[in-house]
């Protein structure tokens, strides 16, 4: 069974960056997806990676979110660049196929 330990997020001017990191334990190789939750809303998609690096992402995110995994380490990143105030929420990873989730990272975008 999978686990993912989830690091990073915190508070951000617009216009920002952030990294955001999930540790997968476990000895097979998932892709992992990432959601963003806002309050009163339930957790959306945005974008995910495979075993061996293809990665794609919603429309909204495309050309600022960057998602990269290093198998070595076990750890999938979520670069965040051109961060704006709707990016505000819990980001949460999860190992696709599972019901595995990262304990989600708050991410505050404000001024």
């Amino acid at each position: 069974q999978a686990q993912l330990v989830q690091s990073g997020g915190g508070l951000v001017q617009p216009g920002g960056s952030l990294r955001l990191s999930c540790v997968v334990s476990g000895s097979i190789l998932y892709t992992i997806a990432w959601y963003c939750q806002t309050p009163g809303k339930q957790r959306e998609w945005f974008g995910s990676i495979s075993s061996d690096g293809r990665a794609n992402a919603a429309d909204n995110v495309k050309g600022r979110f960057t998602i990269s995994r290093d198998n070595a380490k076990n750890t999938v990143y979520l670069q965040m660049n051109s961060l704006k105030i709707e990016d505000t929420g819990v980001y949460y990873c999860r190992a696709v196929g599972t019901n595995v989730w990262g304990q989600g990272t708050q991410v505050t975008v404000s001024s």
